[in-house]
């Protein structure tokens, strides 16, 4: 469990710091990991297993029975798997598709997911 706890810690912290670079769809990716990787270390507790291979957070929201506020935040960041890393998931490439606004954004969204997850541990 802690490989999974300190890898998404690394993931939210490398998050903030493509955010000072001004490497949106960096902040975006790492904000995605780092909320999959907080789900599947409450699903390891819980299960006392490895957790599903899949990037679905809303998925992984079920299964770890968390709460309405986090479904919602994790529906809002779920997409973002696809949009941040390939052309033509989005109206244009990653690099181009995110700016500012939409990196804090999906940061916040996978803050809440992992202050959570912290709480639940």
């Amino acid at each position: 469990m802690s490989d999974w706890w300190r890898q998404t810690e690394a993931d939210i912290d490398s998050a903030r710091f493509a955010l000072s670079g001004e490497k949106y769809y960096v902040v975006v990716i790492f904000a995605q990991q780092s909320a999959e990787k907080a789900l599947k270390t409450i699903y390891l507790l819980r299960h006392n297993e490895l957790p599903p291979k899949i990037h679905d957070l809303v998925e992984l929201c079920a299964l770890v029975s968390a709460p309405t506020e986090i479904v919602e935040q994790a529906n809002e960041l779920s997409g973002t798997y696809f949009s941040s890393r390939y052309p033509g998931a989005a109206p244009k490439i990653p690099v181009d598709y995110y700016n500012r606004k939409k990196a804090v954004f999906f940061l916040q969204c996978a803050e809440v997911i992992v202050a959570w997850a912290r709480k639940n541990m």
